[in-house]
């Protein structure tokens, strides 16, 4: 019998570990992966270097993760993001500036809406988009940042989970500042380190057998049991596992209006940095496809650009095969920095569309319009079952940072 079971090793599940471990508490942590990271992982790409392939991002304002990189002794790599930006298709760089200014415009608007105005209920963000005064290409250019980043047609998102989730996401810095050396990946593998034998994987859990005072979880190893259980997992997949008895009705629910969206990630490695010889960022913004992005994310000794394709995108390229992702990509690169974005050395390409344990993209989204109170019905759980995620936190929901800070919540409830 231990104190608390923890379903999931991604930043959340390990951070509640972590400070369950230092106040003295019996806990073991299940990963149905064979690593741990979750939505955070790492892979070898053909020049034997390892890179993220998923989650690696982190700014000066994302206090949590910051402190845990400066007290694992990780060195940051920080792109200086000099130079022009690109955008497709193309625009002078006035209208360029106008656009991406209006998105940015557009994006403060809503924020800074109340997401209980009757004028906001029924809204999606795409129908909110359409009765505002901007110009189609800074509503493209809206449109694309908000698909890329949320990985879903903004046509289904209703306007008030949209309005709630983005004012936790309060940095002032680039969200793209900085990233770990060795990898956001070798981070989680810290923390794990850290646990020990108390992280246990390729233990997928199928189902939790729950009661005042206990819980059993079901692995292929046969049950597992504790006092309580920290579910941390995305809300689509917490909603998968199977409940003894059954959850209550509204918490069901809760876990139920989430969706995951969809992303397509490439790591590009070159020679040479030929954009920042151009005078270029290395960040091109795609209008058109919508959810298209690349940025600099590689030194003058390890040249590099990563690309994303989110959203209804990813779905339409992951049909073409990861032979025809490399090219495709490769082509719309070098449309808008030149012919050298063509030949690169490697294109390492992770597909999380459809991922079987944590979903197709870097969050869940709430896609029910009546759902309001989802995210603060799965905060209080029933009895000894606590759910956690990035998704439900009060800071960065979606992000590491946001995962970190549900984590730690979760390992401060009365056990």
């Amino acid at each position: 019998m231990h104190d608390v079971i923890i379903i999931g090793a991604g930043f959340t599940g390990l951070s509640a570990a972590v400070e369950l471990k230092r106040q003295g508490k019996d806990v073991v942590v299940l990963e149905a992966r064979d690593r741990v990271g979750g939505r955070v992982e790492s892979q070898i790409n053909a020049l034997g270097e390892r890179v993220d392939s998923g989650g690696q991002f982190a700014c000066d304002d994302m206090a949590n993760v910051m402190a845990l990189l400066r007290e694992y002794g990780h060195e940051l790599v920080s792109p200086a993001f000099e130079g022009r930006d690109v955008s497709v298709p193309p625009l002078p760089s006035g209208s360029l500036d106008r656009a991406r200014q209006g998105a940015m415009e557009l994006r403060d608007r809503y924020v800074a809406m109340d997401p209980d105005d009757p004028a906001v209920a029924g809204l999606t963000v795409a129908a909110w988009l359409d009765r505002q005064p901007e110009d189609a290409h800074q509503k493209a250019a809206f449109r694309s940042m908000l698909e890329g980043l949320w990985c879903q047609p903004i046509d289904d998102v209703p306007l008030w989970y949209m309005i709630d989730n983005d004012r936790r996401i309060t940095n002032e810095e680039f969200e793209l500042q900085h990233f770990p050396a060795r990898t956001m990946h070798a981070l989680a593998e810290d923390l794990a380190a850290e646990l020990g034998d108390r992280v246990r994987l390729s233990m997928p859990a199928s189902g939790i057998a729950w009661r005042e005072g206990g819980v059993s979880v079901a692995t292929p190893s046969g049950p597992i049991e504790a006092r309580t259980a920290i579910v941390a997992l995305p809300p689509s997949i917490a909603a998968r596992l199977d409940y003894t008895p059954a959850l209550p009705a509204p918490l069901a629910h809760a876990l139920s209006v989430w969706r995951s969206g969809f992303v397509i990630k490439l790591f590009i490695r070159y020679s040479r940095a030929f954009w920042l010889d151009k005078g270029l960022s290395g960040v091109v913004m795609f209008r058109e496809p919508a959810g298209l992005f690349a940025c600099d994310t590689g030194t003058r000794e390890r040249p590099a650009l990563t690309g994303f394709i989110g959203g209804p995108s990813a779905l339409d390229w992951r049909q073409r095969g990861e032979s025809s992702i490399r090219e495709d990509f490769l082509a719309h690169l070098a449309g808008a920095l030149g012919a050298e974005a063509a030949a690169p050395l490697d294109v390492l390409v992770r597909d999380w569309s459809y991922d079987q344990w944590s979903g197709g993209a870097y969050s869940d989204l709430i896609m029910d319009m009546t759902a309001r109170d989802a995210e603060a019905v799965i905060r209080v759980g029933i009895g000894p079952l606590h759910f956690a995620c990035s998704e439900i936190s009060p800071e960065y929901p979606g992000y590491v940072e946001g995962a970190i800070v549900a984590g730690r919540i979760a390992a401060e409830k009365d056990f």
